[in-house]
């Protein structure tokens, strides 16, 4: 049997203002790719790893933060800002309604103020955490 692994969405890049990383990367993971920004690496380790566990994806993570937890203080002060996909609803020239995925940047307070059944009902899909890297120089 051949196994395939994910890689899409498992990816570290950086340009002038800020840090994008792929949420299908799982913490230990994460920590363990030098291609991800030292600091950025430093920041997961102090304050995200311990509410979470090596074997989550940074996408189940945010898609399940509470609203009145401490990450939440820490992506904030970090400037975050999650790209997500979300099934929306539009009507052509012609009046047929049809079902598309539309890319949208989320604060991660517009994130965790959804619930995981919104989400659900909603069919986002979490792909990018960016976070600023002035702010990230700040811890």
């Amino acid at each position: 049997m051949h196994r395939t692994v994910y890689e899409d969405y498992k990816y570290s890049m950086q340009d002038v203002g800020r840090v994008y990383v792929g949420c299908k990367y799982t913490f230990g993971e994460l920590l363990d790719n030098d291609d991800v920004l030292f600091k950025f690496r430093l920041v997961v380790e102090r304050y995200l790893l311990p509410e979470t566990d090596l074997n989550d994806t940074l996408e189940t993570h945010l898609y399940y933060l509470a609203p009145d937890s401490f990450a939440v203080k820490i992506y904030s002060r970090l400037k975050a800002r999650i790209r997500v996909s979300v099934i929306e609803e539009k009507k052509n020239l012609f009046g047929k309604r049809k079902k598309q995925y539309i890319s949208k940047q989320l604060s991660v307070e517009e994130l965790a103020g959804i619930s995981p059944a919104g989400k659900e009902k909603q069919g986002m899909v979490i792909h990018e955490l960016s976070v600023s890297k002035l702010a990230l120089s700040a811890f």
